[in-house]
């Protein structure tokens, strides 16, 4: 059977270190085991892409994505979901990624780098040090090697340019020019990319203008909703996985899979 419906996860992080937006590595990798066990596929933007233009999917098809680019993705999701044969999207600020050799993952053993928790990665790259919190191109570069996760724009400064710039016409050029520059770093590390995640969520029509113009035609909003073949390539809803296990995970990657009840559910509760 096909799919009726795609539900797209959305993560931050995932480490030890509670705070907001965080799920524990115990708790990612049960999620994951109970997607392996129950047949389901990890699939890519290019699958969402077909989707949405009316391809078939199989029908337990899920897209895992993980908003900013964080180290413990690397260090606490990639050694889960090469080990379980999953594939996941992170949506990476180029900004704030840096240079110098991978460091250790859960995988391998031994002492791990520290995996701050929202708040002090916030303040780690408030003060310039977003190394201690953020991935490195070496490190995109091993996971995209082993077929763990493809990397898209979540643009380069993640920047609210609706509350830092009052004019609209200024407001457009410093947005065409984060996102640009989004673009080109990550055609040079990873490859050109057309699907682009809001900072915040948040977006406009002058938002939508920029991005498309910039070469953005996939657009990922915070948007709790069902995603069929007839939603618009440029409002693609997710889910905010929370630091649960067992029957609300479960609960919700069958209620995002049944556009009818789904449907009803997201407008009754909308989480």
């Amino acid at each position: 059977m096909n799919a009726a419906a795609l539900p797209v996860l959305m993560y931050h992080h995932v480490t030890p270190n509670a705070g907001l937006v965080t799920v524990s590595p115990a708790t990612f990798r049960a999620q994951m085991a109970w997607l392996a066990r129950h047949g389901y596929r990890g699939i890519t933007c290019r699958d969402l892409e077909k989707f949405l233009d009316g391809e078939p999917l199989p029908k337990k098809s899920v897209l895992i994505t993980f908003d900013d680019g964080y180290l413990d993705n690397y260090v606490y999701a990639h050694p889960v979901l090469q080990k379980l044969g999953l594939h996941g999207v992170i949506f990476l600020v180029t900004g704030w990624i840096g240079e110098s050799q991978p460091r250790r993952h859960a995988a391998m053993g031994g002492d791990l780098p520290d995996c701050p928790n929202h708040r002090d990665a916030t303040a780690y790259i408030g003060s310039g040090q977003a190394d201690r919190a953020m991935l490195r191109w070496s490190e995109v570069a091993a996971m995209q090697a082993a077929g763990t996760f493809e990397f898209h724009s979540h643009t380069h400064t993640h920047t609210r340019w609706d509350k830092t710039i009052a004019d609209p016409a200024a407001r457009r050029t410093a947005l065409a020019a984060d996102l640009a520059e989004s673009r080109a770093t990550l055609a040079r590390h990873t490859g050109e990319s057309p699907h682009l995640c809001w900072p915040q969520g948040y977006f406009d029509d002058d938002y939508k203008r920029v991005a498309g113009e910039a070469g953005f035609r996939y657009l990922y909003t915070v948007h709790k909703g069902i995603n069929t073949p007839a939603t618009a390539a440029d409002d693609i809803n997710r889910i905010v996985v929370k630091d649960r296990v067992g029957a609300w995970f479960a609960s919700r990657m069958f209620l995002y899979r049944q556009p009818t009840i789904g449907g009803l559910y997201v407008r009754l509760r909308g989480d």
